[in-house]
Formats: C-alpha cells, structure tokens, sequence
C-alpha cells in the first residue's frame, strides 16, 4: 500500500526534474504569458524611442516616472460609452490612424525634423483644444445622428472625382468604373449624396489621394512633416495635397461664402469622427510619437493595399485626418 501511494511522487519528482533539465530557450513564454521584468532577458528589451532635444518633458520624479510604466504598457482598450465592447464609432482612432492606440507605433518612423514637428503639433493640439473639439462636440449635442450621417455620406460622396482619378492614374480603371457608377448612384437616388444606396447594392466604397498614386508609383519611404492645421503628412503626401486640389468640386465653388461655409462644415463633421479617440491620445506617454507612429502606419498599408489585386485587396480605409478640400485656401487654381 505505501508502495502505490509513493510510486505517483516518484513520478512527478522525475518530470519535474526533466522539464528544469531543458535549455532556457526550449521553455520561452506563449503569447499570453507575462514574464517580470526583472526575469526578462536584456537582449530582448525594446529600445527606446529617441525624444527629441525640445520635446516637453513632465516635471515629476523619477520615482513617479518608474511607477507609471506598467500602466503605460497597458493602455485602456476604446470604449467611450463604457458598455465593456468597442463598437464601430469607437473603433475611429483605428480607422483614422491604422491603431488601435494601444500598441504605440512603428520603429521605421523616419522622422529627421522631430524638433521642428513636436512644436508645430503642440500649436495643433492647441488649436485643436480651443477650437475644433468645442465645435465637434457642440455638433454632436445639438444635430440629430441621422442628420450627421447624411452630412458625412454627403462629403464623402462629393470627393468621388478625386478618388476616380487618382484610381485611373494608378492603373485601375476597374475600381474607377465602380466608383463612377456609385458617385452617379449616390447622386441621384441617393439626393445629392445625402443617403448611401450604393452601399446597399454592395458597390465598393473606396477612396484614393494623389499621395496615394504617387506610393504606388514608388516613392514609398518619405518623411514624416506635420503641417499646422493639416496635421500628420509625409513630403510625398505634401505634393499629394497639391495633386488633389484641382480636382476637389468643393473648391471649385466661386461663391466664397458658400465654399467656406461647406469647408467649415466638413472640419467639424470630420472632427465629431474622432471625439471616441481623444481618451487615448490624451492617456498616452507620448502623444506625439503615438500619433505619428499610427498615422504612417496607415499610409504605409493604404498604399501596400492599393498595389494588390483586385480580388486580393482589402477595406479602404475611407477615413482623413483633414480632407484636402475641407481647409480654407487660396483658389490657386483661378
């Protein structure tokens, strides 16, 4: 009888031991394993991103930066109406950035004028605060959800022919083909864009810029430039605004009363978008690097899914931070 019941410990002694015999590479942690950091192997810690020379730093002690870490490393997941499930309004961050917020950005930003972008994005960040965000939310307060979505189907529908051309240029007549037929649909049967029955019809909904067709012409690596009221660009994307303007029907309108009307109206719409996404960018270490990260890492996949195949490609992302069209400018065109 002892025999039995000694036999089960000899047992689990002997696999124990076996499993502390293996190497430490054969016994790596599974995805969903979090090791401390103090077992961590020192070969296998991120580098840190390089701040810049002027970047603002908060006054705090060392002590309290170190206690902050860990809950850097876990942001909160979106979730504005605190129901425990992001939905698709809650998900804007992501489409308008290509992140969910949560993972920071990515190692191949190449972004040689930090200094000069950090100052130009705090002058953003102001305006943005003073200006844009009352606006949105004051929008979104007073105007009943169906009239926004019409307003937003309405400036969607109206950037088709920038989008048409620039799916000619990039050697897809195909898309342009669809992207005509939904325009013409949305025009009509949909009054002036206001309603959306193209999409009921399961016709594509695809946008395109000329920073776009010139990434998938090959300029793909550009440096990253944040503009004052425009926000995140590239140079590449620069030149793609300067390609885009002709061809906005918006700026088109001679009358400035109405074009500035509409311009100011699209800002605002474009801005209620994203008022799910402030908690994160206001919760994040650093904001700037976040936004930047995110951004072109959105670019990068928008132009990487216009160069697969038709059947190959996935969902545009159909989201802009400022619209080439919505902003205030000279008619350089007249």
């Amino acid at each position: 009888m002892n025999v039995v019941r000694i036999l089960p410990l000899f047992v689990l002694v002997a696999t124990l031991s076996a499993c502390a015999a293996k190497p430490a590479r054969d016994s790596a942690p599974s995805a969903g394993t979090v090791v401390p950091a103090s077992e961590a192997p020192v070969a296998d810690a991120p580098l840190a991103a390089p701040v810049a020379d002027d970047a603002v730093v908060a006054a705090e002690p060392a002590s309290a930066a170190a206690s902050a870490t860990p809950a850097a490393a876990a942001p909160p997941t979106v979730d504005a109406d605190g129901d425990g499930t992001p939905d698709a309004t809650e998900g804007d961050f992501a489409a308008l950035y290509g992140s969910d917020g949560v993972s920071g950005g990515s190692a191949a930003a190449y972004d040689p004028w930090e200094p000069l972008n950090r100052r130009v994005h705090r002058f953003n960040v102001v305006v943005d605060n003073a200006v844009a965000r009352p606006l949105a939310i004051a929008y979104t307060n007073v105007v009943p959800r169906f009239a926004r979505t019409g307003v937003s189907n309405f400036f969607s529908n109206i950037r088709s022919p920038v989008t048409i051309v620039n799916q000619f240029l990039q050697g897809r007549p195909d898309d342009a083909w669809d992207t005509m037929g939904r325009f013409l649909m949305n025009s009509t049967l949909g009054i002036g864009g206001l309603f959306d029955p193209a999409s009921k019809a399961m016709i594509a909904n695809r946008k395109e810029d000329f920073g776009q067709t010139l990434g998938a012409w090959g300029w793909r690596p550009s440096r990253y430039v944040e503009l004052p009221f425009f926000g995140p660009r590239t140079v590449r994307d620069v030149f793609g605004l300067a390609g885009d303007i002709p061809l906005s029907p918006i700026r088109q309108i001679e009358e400035d009363k109405v074009r500035i009307g509409l311009q100011g109206l699209q800002l605002v719409d474009a801005r209620s978008q994203l008022l799910a996404a402030d908690d994160i960018r206001s919760s994040a270490v650093d904001e700037y690097a976040l936004v930047r990260d995110a951004w072109l890492q959105r670019r990068n996949y928008q132009i990487e899914n216009d160069l697969r195949g038709k059947h190959a490609r996935g969902k545009d992302d159909l989201d802009s931070p400022i619209p080439v069209d919505a902003m205030p400018m000279p008619q350089w065109g007249n």
